[in-house]
């Protein structure tokens, strides 16, 4: 399930750094916390976005210019969204970075068909290594068109699915994983000479470690469940602070988008 909760911006000119993801899990800490307090374990599968608005880049971070900034929060756990949304509309103004924000209303997406091939584009970088994951480097740069690159996202995957209390019976009929970058993309961006790949930064108790992230289309073969866990809950690791969150490539979200009522 992913819903897109919608905020106010008070203060327009107000920025985040560029990637805050950090901050925004800061932000909705607090309410997964309490809600893992009263199932009594902890929450996993859960999925959000960097901020979205008009913006403009400035030598500070992002400046939003729009009145209205959106956030996608998606989990497998619709009880878990209904939590956090109820916790956020108990307060009358939340702070961001630098933007003051209040909370206006909620909007659902409709889980699209999906097939054993779907083409996706991703609204946070995907990493494929955890920092804590011993004697391997998060940093290094692994090219999507080798088969590590596809491994790496597999295991994960599979890890989390295990984790969300998918059998073994299941898990062994999704072997069929494979992930192909789009190479006409990979190709302008080698041209133009920009990059698709970056160190971000990442906390844990407030210790800052730093992992690649990568930004880039791609087609994902793989069985239509496995499809819509990496839909609901993104891909590769750290997606619970905001990484891998993907979308249908070529298609308009906003068609598939259903009022929700906040209770």
């Amino acid at each position: 399930m992913r819903v897109r909760i919608i905020f106010g911006l008070k203060n327009k000119g107000a920025y985040v750094p560029f990637h805050h993801q950090y901050l925004i899990h800061e932000f909705v800490q607090p309410y997964i916390e309490r809600y893992e307090s009263s199932i009594g374990k902890t929450a996993d599968n859960y999925n959000f976005s960097a901020l979205k608005g008009q913006t403009r880049v400035g030598k500070d971070g992002l400046h939003f210019y729009s009145s209205k900034v959106t956030l996608v929060f998606s989990s497998i756990d619709k009880e878990l969204i209904d939590s956090v949304i109820k916790g956020i509309f108990t307060q009358e103004e939340v702070m961001i970075g630098r933007l003051e924000l209040n909370p206006m209303n909620v909007d659902m997406e409709q889980v699209p068909v999906l097939t054993n091939e779907t083409k996706f584009i991703c609204l946070s970088p995907l990493s494929i290594v955890h920092p804590s994951e011993g004697g391997i480097d998060a940093k290094r740069f692994v090219s999507p068109t080798l088969d590590e690159f596809s491994d790496h996202l597999f295991e994960s995957t599979m890890m989390r699915m295990e984790k969300a209390g998918y059998t073994q019976d299941q898990l062994a009929a999704f072997f069929k994983f494979q992930l192909v970058p789009d190479a006409d993309y990979l190709g302008k961006i080698k041209n133009e000479e920009k990059k698709f790949a970056r160190i971000f930064p990442v906390y844990f108790e407030g210790n800052k470690a730093e992992v690649r992230g990568y930004t880039f289309p791609f087609t994902l073969y793989a069985d239509p469940e496995v499809q819509k866990f990496v839909f609901n809950a993104g891909i590769g690791v750290l997606a619970e602070r905001g990484f891998g969150m993907l979308d249908i490539a070529n298609a308009d979200p906003n068609q598939r988008v259903t009022a929700y009522e906040i209770k």
